[in-house]
């Protein structure tokens, strides 16, 4: 069987215009990168098409398992088999990180047949998305530390710096580190630590902005600080906003590729789900909106995560309702929810199979009870699946009210979700759905953690730490009360503790910490033992990666 870099390599991808051409992109509106990828400008695009009414479709997936459940496969797919079926579509996407890709999880391009292409450069540089948003983070800082250098004249207290260095790689050396060494011209030294890209508070800005002046704007109301008397320092107040916009003005231009297939894909912004919101950037969602009758895009980890800051922070930012919502499912993860080994999940078994399918149902009724979205299940098929276990995950599933479709795009492509495509048109043909939320944004920022907690998570209730109660006081008191919440956890389990399976009910939601991005416009809640700036495992992805003479690539999946 080939490997994802070898079906990627050896495809004959067409030429950028022609897949622009496809949507109306006028080719001055393309700056391109090579012959297969290019930024859109959106200031040369057209006006609004007439009389269309485009359809958002929300892919997102049951509770993740080292298995991989396949969501932006299953994403891509779809993407592929609408076009199949004649319809005008245009997935929208998130840019991978580099910390994964050499990590554990591999990238974001989707996988087998289901693929985004150029695939090697999506997930190595891209377009030099990443760097600049690290750059623009880390100007920040330096600025920052400079104006403490030079006299300090906003009495900025260097132990209460918030804002923190970044970097695109899983580093566990450089979580807690002391900048400043080295005597008075070296700085002063103090406490810092780094962050890695996809988890700061710049990503999630950008992703969250609807143009580049607004960024600006965000970007000025970044909390870099706390002065002595415990007043915010923005980096408005050190005059940073401008030079930091200045080098995201192409990051902030969404990227247009192709599938394997040769369908548009507009890929943009990364934040991780299980630490940011987990959503592609707000400008690509609409612009392929004003592009496509169906846009495709995905929200992950899980619903509890991507799922849930899709639709309570960013449909509530950029006015957006998804017509549907796929949600992705496995055999494997089911069995796996139900306690089976995962050396085991390759074996048919019923009766794990049973008992994990609580997972799915709580995700199920997440979405249809409290989200009041239409819920297509799409069960990404495996060769191990026996054709007993795929009719229990389609009776449980029809039987709380979803559709539910098989789908091999993994193997087939496009021609795998065609089921899968035909269910997702037909629930969005019905009436548009209304969107409801677990809480409402004039309600206190505790009462919105633990509504999410209860209605979500299955908590029953939330315990904080000292600091992090004390911290959301003080952010009520700066006004920040009306923001929408983050919650950072494990993508692993409903629940903080990744350890608990299935659907997990009464447990405790321990929040340590809290702190706001007020740039990207929400409070973050840091649970368990949650990081934002992961490590690298025992054996790296980065291994078995390797780049010959010529210029080929190995070892990238």
């Amino acid at each position: 069987m080939l490997s994802d870099i070898e079906i990627a390599s050896a495809a004959k991808p067409e030429e950028i215009d022609k897949i622009a051409a496809k949507l109306d992109v006028p080719a001055e509106a393309l700056i391109h990168y090579g012959r297969y990828k290019a930024k859109i400008d959106l200031s040369a695009l057209r006006g609004a098409r007439e009389g269309t009414d485009p359809r958002l479709i929300l892919v997102t997936a049951v509770t993740p398992t080292p298995a991989g459940e396949g969501k932006t496969t299953v994403s891509v797919g779809l993407t592929d088999a609408l076009a199949r079926a004649g319809k005008r579509v245009c997935a929208a996407l998130r840019e991978p990180s580099l910390g994964p890709v050499f990590g554990i999880k591999g990238g974001a391009a989707g996988g087998g047949y289901a693929q985004v292409i150029p695939m090697e450069d999506l997930n190595l540089h891209f377009t030099g998305d990443m760097h600049a948003i690290g750059s623009a983070n880390n100007l920040l800082c330096a600025m920052l530390d400079n104006h403490i250098f030079q006299g300090n004249e906003l009495d900025i207290d260097p132990d209460r710096v918030v804002i923190r260095r970044c970097v695109d790689m899983n580093d566990r050396q450089l979580r807690h580190i002391t900048s400043g060494q080295g005597g008075p011209k070296s700085g002063v030294e103090r406490p810092d630590g780094y962050d890695i890209t996809v988890a700061t508070e710049m990503m999630a800005a950008l992703c969250l902005s609807s143009s580049l002046s607004d960024l600006k704007t965000r970007i000025a109301r970044m909390i870099l600080a706390y002065d002595r008397s415990g007043r915010p320092v923005t980096a408005g107040d050190i005059k940073a906003q401008g030079a930091a916009a200045t080098l995201l003005k192409d990051a902030v231009m969404p990227n247009l590729v192709q599938t394997l297939e040769g369908t548009p894909v507009i890929i943009h912004g990364g934040p991780f789900a299980n630490i940011a919101h987990g959503c592609n950037s707000v400008i690509a969602t609409k612009t392929a909106l004003s592009l496509a009758d169906y846009v495709v895009t995905e929200a992950g980890f899980g619903s509890d995560l991507g799922g849930e800051k899709f639709l309570d922070i960013k449909c509530r930012a950029a006015g957006l309702t998804p017509s549907c919502v796929v949600l992705v499912c496995t055999v494997r993860a089911m069995k796996y929810q139900g306690g089976a080994e995962l050396a085991e999940l390759k074996k048919e078994d019923l009766a794990a199979l049973e008992k994990g399918l609580c997972n799915l149902g709580r995700h199920i009724r997440n979405m249809t009870d409290v989200y009041s979205m239409p819920v297509v299940v799409a069960l990404n098929r495996f060769g191990t699946d026996t054709d007993a276990e795929i009719d229990a995950v389609r009776r449980y599933a029809e039987s709380l009210g979803a559709q539910f479709a098989p789908c091999e795009v993994f193997a087939k492509g496009g021609a795998g979700g065609l089921e899968l495509a035909e269910k997702v048109v037909a629930a969005c043909d019905k009436p548009a759905p209304t969107l409801t939320h677990p809480y409402g944004l004039s309600d206190p920022l505790a009462v919105k953690i633990e509504k999410l907690a209860k209605k979500i998570y299955g908590a029953a209730g939330v315990e904080y730490s000292p600091e992090a109660a004390a911290e959301l006081e003080k952010l009520t008191e700066l006004g920040f009360a009306g923001y929408p919440v983050c919650v950072a956890k494990t993508q692993y389990s409903f629940s903080d503790d990744p350890s608990l399976k299935g659907a997990p009910e009464d447990f405790t939601l321990r929040v340590r910490q809290v702190k706001v991005s007020a740039g990207a416009g929400f409070v973050v809640a840091l649970t368990g033992a949650i990081m934002t700036m992961p490590g690298l495992p025992k054996r790296p992805a980065a291994e078995k990666i390797d780049v010959d003479a010529d210029g080929k690539i190995t070892g990238l999946f």
